[in-house]
């Protein structure tokens, strides 16, 4: 697993978004959310196509905080399933990176 973590999840109001946002940094689970949207979603939910409009939180962590981070996102969010997908950091300003490191420890 990489080193650092970018973790996408998507939120039903701009609200929510801000509530779960709060949460992983108050919790140093993440070093940096942004809060994205609205965007349009079209999606195959319990056999039919919905669609939905959303707000994406983009969250900065390291990648052992993962699991806490994951965790955190389900207590806060208010979707039976939430999108929650993280994706690796291959590379990064060397400063960013040691600045996301000091702000999850």
């Amino acid at each position: 697993m990489a080193e650092y973590l970018q973790v996408l999840t998507s939120a039903g109001s701009e609200e929510e978004a801000e509530r779960i946002s709060v949460a992983l940094i108050e919790r140093r689970l993440a070093a940096c959310v942004q809060i994205l949207g609205p965007v349009s979603s079209r999606y195959r939910w319990q056999g039919e196509i919905e669609r939905a409009r959303e707000w994406l939180c983009l969250a900065k962590t390291e990648a052992g905080r993962y699991d806490d981070l994951e965790a955190a996102i389900r207590e806060v969010h208010s979707y039976e399933e939430p999108e929650i997908v993280a994706t690796p950091i291959v590379a990064g300003s060397a400063s960013y990176l040691e600045w996301l490191g000091r702000s999850v420890e």
